[in-house]
Formats: structure tokens, sequence, C-alpha cells
């Protein structure tokens, strides 16, 4: 595979998609992480529950212990403050829920925000550069290997317009193997994809 073009011009607009795709993921990146922050300020009302149960809970358990001290009486009033001592807790423990409430929609809200993000490069960009890299690389293995193959591309992905500035019947041209033909159809075709042209073989270099 071969994810980026050899003519400047053509790799130019490559670097300046591939950079906007990844902009957009920071983006999104950075919105998630916004919004995570904002919806953990709605901690706070949780936390001030989850300190006030711990509070009570604690005074209602050091009032319980000192009551249980009284003589006669002191195990009823013992048993009474630890009711509000378990009061103190489950206000505690209720603040705790919410607290965990509020962590789990922060996150998973940021998570989503990130996947939208993700989705569309994933659906309009990387198929894109996907298909390039995979179309180029083999149009740069061909180019040295098999130039009538990509004279074949050429004839069958080029406007009829280009194709005739080559030759007026560039098929019946390249039915005929003629070796300028090809190679100006093979070239054609690489730079549409912008890469280079290919190099004359040696048999029509060493030709008089």
């Amino acid at each position: 595979m071969k994810f980026y073009a050899e003519q400047p011009s053509r790799l130019a607009r490559q670097l300046v998609a591939d950079l906007l795709a990844l902009a957009w993921l920071l983006v999104f990146c950075l919105v998630g992480l916004h919004i995570r922050d904002q919806l953990l300020r709605l901690r706070a009302p949780a936390t001030g529950l989850v300190d006030a149960g711990a509070a009570i809970g604690e005074a209602f358990g050091v009032a319980a212990q000192g009551a249980s001290m009284v003589p006669f009486i002191g195990d009823t009033l013992a048993s009474a403050l630890r009711s509000g001592q378990s009061a103190g807790q489950a206000l505690s423990g209720a603040g705790q829920e919410q607290l965990d409430l509020v962590s789990t929609v922060a996150t998973n809200s940021a998570m989503v925000a990130v996947l939208l993000g993700i989705l569309v490069p994933a659906v309009l960009w990387l198929p894109i550069r996907l298909r390039y890299a995979r179309t180029a690389g083999e149009a740069a293995a061909l180019r040295t290997g098999d130039p009538d193959l990509l004279a074949l591309r050429a004839l069958t992905n080029a406007p009829l317009g280009q194709l005739r500035t080559i030759t007026e019947q560039p098929a019946t041209a390249w039915r005929r193997a003629d070796p300028d033909t090809i190679n100006a159809l093979a070239a054609l075709e690489l730079t549409r994809l912008g890469l280079h042209p290919p190099q004359p073989r040696e048999s029509e270099l060493s030709a008089p």
C-alpha cells in the first residue's frame, strides 16, 4: 500500500486532508472532556449530602455512645440516637449513589461525543485514504512490472477527452501493443494517482 502521492500538489492536498481529520478528532476529544467537566460540576450537591450525612451519623454515634453511660435510661437513649446515626448513614449513602450516577453520566457523555467525532472521518475520510493507498500501491508496483496493465486502467478510468490527446484510437493502439501509446496511457494513470510516470524500458532505450 502507498498512502501518499509522489507529486507535490497531490501530496500537499493529502497532508492537508489528514491534518484536518486529526484536528477534527482532537476537537471532539476536547469537546468530550469539556462536557465531562461540566457534568461533573453537578457532583457538588451530592458531595454536600455525603458530607452532611457523614457528619450527622458521626454526631449521633458519639451521642449514642455517651448516652449509653446514663444510668437506667442509657440503653433507650442510645438506641434512639443510633436511629439518627443510621439516618445520617442513609443520607450519606444516597449522596454517594448520586455521585456515582453523575460520574457515570459524565463519562458516558464524553465517550459519546468522542465516538461521534470518530464516526465522521471513519465514514468519509478513512475509506478514501485506504482506497487510494491500495490503488496507488498496486499502480506503483505495476509501474516497473506491467505498464500494459496500467495503460488498460487508464483506458478504463480516464475521460475520453484525455485519452484522445494521446491518440485518436487509444484502445486500438493498446491492442497493437504500441509502446509509445502504452507508456503514455500508463503515465496518464499514474498522474491521475499523483505518482511519477514509468521509466522507459531498456528495450526502448536501446532502440535506434
